[in-house]
C-alpha cells in the first residue's frame, strides 16, 4: 500500500500525461512547449474537450464569450455575507448557483465562470463597479478588462493565455482526481467542478503561488536572498516555488511561464527589474538547496513565476488560486467527462488498522 496513492495507477486517461523523471509535460498529444505562447486558452479546452460532447462548434471563442454573459447574471448574488469570504470562496459560492448537468452548455458555463466571478469579487470587495463581459472579446482579454475595467494589451493577453494554457491540465494531480470522484458517481459536472475548486483551494495544490509574492517581499533585495533563504529554511520553513510531487527535476512549465514574463517586461519599465530580481532569488535558492539535501532533487516549480506572471497582471494575490481555477477548469470538466463516458464507480478499499472488535461489559 502506498501513502498518498503514490505510484498507484488510478484512471486511463487521453488528456495529459506528467513525466516527471524527464521534465516533459503533453497535453492531448501536444508538448506544452508547443501550446503555451502559440495557443489561445480557447483553443486549447476546445483540445480538451474534443471527443467529449456531441454538439462541440469548430471554435468555442463565441460560445465561451456567450457563457461569460449567461453566468455574469449570477454576480447579483454578491452580498455582504459574500463579500466577507475570501475571494476563492466567494468565487466558489457564486459558482454553487449554476445548475447541474452533463452537457457542453454547462461546461462552457462552468468554464466561463472563475473567470467572471473572480474579477467581480475583486472589484466588489473595492468597493468598485462590476465590468460585465464584452462577448467581442477573447477569453484572456475580457478577463482582464473585467478586472481592471480598461482595455488589456496584446502583450497582457498573451501572457494570460501562456499562463491558462501552461495549467489547464496535469495529469491526475489532487483536485482532477477529486472532480473525477465525483463524476464517477453520475453527480453532473457543476458538482464535479466545485470538488475540483475546493480541493485546489489547499495550500498543498492551488494556494501556494501567493505565498512566493510574501518570500520576494520578504527578501526584499537581491543581495538580501541567501541570507533570507538561509534563515527561511533553519526555521524548517519550505521554500516557496521550489519543489514538487510529481518532477524529480526542474518543472517544464516553469520555464514556460518565465518565459512568457519576460516577453511581457519589453517594452516595460518596472518588470525587467523584478525579473532580474526574481531569477537573482531563484539561482541562490536552487544553490543553497543542492548544497543542503544534496540526495533529495528539489527545483524550480510552476508556482514561481506564476506568481510573478499574475503580479505583473495586477492580479492580488488573494486571487492566485482563482486565476488558476480560470484554466484548469477545462481539465476538471474534460476529466469528469472522460470519466462518465468511461469509466466506473471509483471506490477504493482501506486496511483497517484500528483496534480488534471488543465484548461489551
Amino acid at each position: 500500500m502506498s501513502d498518498g496513492l503514490e505510484g498507484v495507477v488510478a484512471a486511463r486517461t487521453v488528456l495529459s500525461d506528467v513525466d516527471g523523471q524527464a521534465g516533459h509535460l503533453i497535453i492531448r498529444g501536444y508538448s506544452l512547449d508547443d501550446l503555451a505562447g502559440r495557443t489561445r486558452f480557447e483553443e486549447v479546452a476546445h483540445l480538451l474537450f474534443d471527443g467529449f460532447f456531441d454538439d462541440m462548434p469548430a471554435d468555442l471563442t463565441r460560445a465561451l464569450s456567450e457563457a461569460r454573459a449567461a453566468v455574469f447574471v449570477e454576480t447579483a448574488a454578491l452580498d455582504e455575507r459574500l463579500l466577507a469570504l475570501s475571494p476563492v470562496e466567494a468565487m466558489r459560492a457564486l459558482w454553487a448557483r449554476l445548475a447541474d448537468g452533463d452537457g457542453l452548455d454547462t461546461a462552457l458555463k462552468l468554464l466561463a465562470a472563475p473567470a467572471v466571478f473572480t474579477p467581480a469579487v475583486v472589484r466588489a470587495q473595492a468597493g468598485q463597479s462590476l465590468v460585465p463581459p464584452d462577448p467581442s472579446l477573447r477569453h484572456s482579454a475580457d478577463i482582464l478588462r473585467m478586472l481592471h475595467g480598461r482595455p488589456a494589451s496584446e502583450a497582457e493577453a498573451d501572457a494570460l493565455d501562456a499562463y491558462l494554457v501552461t495549467v489547464s491540465d496535469h495529469g491526475l494531480n489532487a483536485s482532477t482526481f477529486a472532480a473525477r470522484v465525483v463524476a464517477s458517481t453520475q453527480a453532473g459536472l457543476t458538482s464535479a467542478v466545485l470538488a475540483g475548486i475546493s480541493a485546489l483551494k489547499g495550500p498543498l495544490h492551488g494556494g501556494a503561488p501567493g505565498p512566493v509574492i510574501d518570500m520576494l517581499d520578504g527578501i526584499g533585495r537581491p543581495e538580501n536572498a541567501r541570507a533570507w533563504l538561509e534563515a527561511a529554511l533553519d526555521r524548517g520553513e519550505r521554500l516557496m516555488g521550489f519543489g514538487h510531487r510529481v518532477y524529480r527535476v526542474r518543472d517544464p512549465r516553469a520555464d514556460v511561464l518565465k518565459a512568457a514574463v519576460r516577453r511581457m517586461s519589453e517594452g516595460s519599465n518596472v518588470l525587467p527589474g523584478r525579473v532580474a530580481f526574481a531569477e537573482a532569488v531563484e539561482k541562490a535558492a536552487l544553490e543553497i538547496l543542492r548544497d543542503r539535501k544534496p540526495d533529495r532533487p528539489l527545483d524550480i516549480n510552476v508556482e514561481f513565476y506564476t506568481a510573478l506572471l499574475l503580479e505583473a497582471l495586477a492580479f492580488p494575490p488573494t486571487t492566485f488560486t482563482g486565476v488558476f481555477a480560470m484554466g484548469r477548469t477545462a481539465g476538471w470538466i474534460a476529466h469528469a467527462r472522460e470519466q462518465l463516458v468511461g469509466g466506473r464507480l471509483i471506490r477504493p478499499a482501506s486496511q483497517y488498522i484500528g483496534p480488534e472488535p471488543r465484548q461489551a461489559a
